[in-house]
């Protein structure tokens, strides 16, 4: 199962979703049945509200589900209410984003495309804060809160449990100075370093590669639970859209094997960001 809350809650919304839909029953009926609204059902079918253990509990002995079932959602509900360890960095994560944060924590397989800056997750230090500063409307106290959660997140590639991680990245990336030459050059020479782990693959889309099959940066993570399905994630200044189901993942899928069929091959990538390295060292 899933570790981090976002995810037990994700996981516990999904499972309370499909007790209803086994039982042939809208949310409405559900809520009547209960003495609740129907809007209280779908709140804890869509994750959009805290679950107390006492309504899992009220709806799995309507559902007459088992005990086993009902002490495990029981259970999941108990422990979504735990905090992420990103979460004690207040301001510093926005709301929109902490969503994303856990449920990347338990990915078992990533893929991103990156068409204006390189990876968050193999940003060097000085390139994370020089991207949060650059017209930022944060305070110098939340862009260190914002930096440290950045490079937290990072030692995930290289845990036990470290997921399959492939990244595409525009050209542009690559080339555009973010900062100085300097503190690119550095960045690339640590972006080399972390493509050295096994699990991670980077490819750059070049220039000439034609025209793409997409028109910004996503995510897909994918988790180790059948259970809980693939999801897309795509961000913007002040919010996120997270997409579900098998249309939006399979569409975001043939996209990104597109790209990946348009990029530089892994040692061909390498060779580039090399000779970009020797460039900004001149």
């Amino acid at each position: 199962m899933a570790g981090s809350p976002t995810a037990r809650r994700r996981r516990l919304s999904i499972e309370l979703k499909k007790l209803r839909e086994n039982n042939s029953l809208t949310c409405a009926q559900v809520g009547a049945a209960l003495d609740w609204s129907g809007s209280k059902v779908n709140r804890m079918e869509t994750g959009s509200g805290r679950v107390q253990p006492s309504d899992v509990d009220a709806l799995c002995r309507f559902y007459a589900t088992t005990d086993e079932l009902r002490e495990f959602l029981k259970s999941l509900a108990r422990q979504a209410k735990t905090r992420g360890w990103w979460q004690v960095h207040g301001s510093g994560v926005p709301e929109w984003f902490s969503i994303y944060i856990g449920l990347e924590q338990d990915a078992s397989t990533l893929r991103q495309y990156q068409c204006e800056v390189l990876p968050g997750l193999v940003q060097a230090e000085a390139y994370v804060r020089e991207l949060h500063a650059s017209g930022s409307y944060m305070s110098p106290e939340d862009i260190d809160r914002a930096v440290r959660v950045r490079l937290e997140r990072q030692t995930m590639l290289s845990g036990p449990e470290a997921p399959d991680s492939w990244f595409i990245v525009n050209e542009g990336a690559v080339r555009r100075i973010v900062g100085d030459r300097e503190l690119m050059r550095t960045q690339l020479e640590h972006v080399l370093e972390v493509v050295e782990q096994p699990n991670v693959t980077l490819q750059v889309l070049p220039f000439d590669a034609g025209t793409c099959p997409t028109t910004g940066s996503f995510t897909m993570l994918g988790f180790p639970d059948p259970e809980d399905p693939d999801i897309v994630y795509r961000d913007g200044i002040t919010d996120a859209m997270y997409l579900e189901g098998e249309p939006h993942v399979r569409q975001y899928t043939r996209a990104f094997d597109e790209l990946r069929a348009a990029a530089l091959s892994p040692r061909r990538t390498v060779q580039l960001i090399r000779n970009v390295v020797k460039e900004y060292a001149q």
